[in-house]
């Protein structure tokens, strides 16, 4: 039964202010732009700005938009999301391209400061001219930095310049995985065709290359045939690639061609910004000292600002309660506690040595038994995972070996990591120690 427009738009109204307090995490200043299109009781189906912004909502708002609908209806609800008056089942990104965009990740919705100005602006410049500036071009930082953000900011921009653009933005690991199912399934040249004729090819965690001799191959001959045709490359990783380990010579010497990029953590006064840019795009207004608090308690990367804003969110909806400095206090009071715990190389060592029951002068000498060559790999691989330190700081903590020695010695651990329960409990229980043995 169709329900009269005006309490259509005012139960609407109430199912996405319900969205926004039960997922904080997701909500979103634009979600004011969504419309109702049709509700009869049973389905409704939300218009939307575009097909990001589809695309987001389908992957990420999807169950919490049909529970609030049904806590305001108390009725079952099927929820459909559209673009502006589009046909129901209209695709909820580009059908052609298969390219799906996160909406917040635009070069307006990017903070730029001494940390990422290169990578901002080489990004910038190859939206402007794709194939022309910086081909290939490669960046590369921690996680959290934004990487991912100024790849598909540079995709919105060419897209937006020109409609009919063919691009390919995706994880390595999807590369891959591709290019295994297209061997598997005899349809190799329908992936040539895919991945060597667009006008610009998008890959994240390129990393995840390392030791796929295969896969590095077809990379390659994909790398050749579209540099060969002026077309635009845009990579990604979390080394540069000279450090990416068992990467072909060859490959490597390619991706230095154009330009590589570096993105480092954000300056205080830069985190402050991100803080206000991310609370911007919440709808949430906050106060300077607030956004100060925050970027003082949180130093390591965005995606860490993000989840303290998210956390201070959370909280300020559920108990009804204004952003205050105080109430941010309280919210973040768990997790300053446990970053205020600085691990060290020395804590890491000190930990390993008492659980293999060897010295530390073993772990900086050159004896290479397995009772020492395995937990000062571990030491290195820990230090990698839990410390800021670089290669070669690490491997001079450890008896002055290079940043290959600790690249070889690290993926080693991990690899026994993933097909080895028992080291993955040891990893588990050594990180905990390491943690509780911190100064505070």
């Amino acid at each position: 039964m169709a329900l009269p427009g005006q309490d259509v738009e005012h139960i609407f109204a109430e199912i996405v202010e319900r969205a926004r307090a039960m997922d904080p995490a997701n909500a979103r200043k634009w979600f004011d732009q969504l419309a109702v299109l049709h509700f009869d009781g049973g389905s409704i189906r939300i218009g939307c700005p575009d097909e990001a912004n589809v695309h987001f909502l389908d992957q990420n708002s999807r169950s919490t938009f049909t529970r609030a609908a049904q806590q305001v209806t108390g009725h079952l609800v099927t929820v459909e999301f559209i673009v502006g008056g589009a046909e129901p089942g209209a695709a909820p990104h580009d059908i052609e391209s298969g390219l799906s965009l996160h909406p917040d990740y635009t070069f307006e919705n990017f903070v730029v400061g001494p940390s990422n100005r290169l990578a901002h602006a080489s990004c910038v410049a190859v939206s402007q001219s794709p194939g022309q500036t910086y081909n290939p071009l490669f960046l590369y930082g921690s996680a959290g930095l934004g990487k991912t953000h100024l790849l598909h900011a540079v995709c919105h921009d060419v897209r937006r310049r020109n409609r009919g653009a063919a691009i390919q933005l995706l994880s390595c690991e999807d590369f891959v995985n591709r290019f295994i199912r297209a061997i598997e399934q005899g349809t190799i040249s329908s992936f040539h065709n895919q991945f060597r004729t667009v006008d610009a090819l998008v890959i994240d965690d390129v990393q995840f290359l390392r030791e796929r001799e295969q896969s590095q191959e077809e990379f390659f001959h994909t790398f050749n045939a579209l540099y060969n045709n002026g077309k635009q490359i845009i990579l990604s990783a979390d080394s540069p690639p000279a450090e990416i380990p068992s990467l072909e010579a060859r490959l490597t010497s390619r991706l230095n061609w154009g330009l590589v990029a570096r993105i480092d953590p954000p300056s205080y006064e830069t985190r402050i910004a991100i803080v206000q840019n991310k609370a911007h795009l919440r709808g949430l207004s906050i106060s300077d000292d607030v956004a100060e608090y925050i970027a003082r308690q949180v130093q390591a990367n965005i995606r860490e600002l993000e989840g303290a804003l998210t956390t201070i969110y959370a909280l300020a909806t559920t108990t009804g309660e204004p952003v205050t400095l105080e109430l941010a206090q309280r919210a973040l009071e768990g997790q300053i506690r446990l970053a205020a715990r600085r691990v060290t190389i020395t804590d890491i060592i000190d930990v390993v040595t008492r659980h293999f029951d060897v010295r530390i002068t073993d772990l900086q000498s050159k004896r290479r038994s397995q009772s020492v060559t395995m937990p000062r790999q571990v030491c290195m691989y820990l230090a990698r995972q839990m410390t800021r330190h670089s290669l070669e700081e690490i491997g001079g903590h450890l008896g002055g070996r290079d940043h290959t020695t600790v690249m070889h010695a690290c993926n080693k651990i991990a690899e026994e990591k993933d097909a080895d329960p028992k080291m993955q409990a040891l990893l588990t229980e050594l990180s905990k120690q390491i943690t509780l043995s911190s100064p505070m």
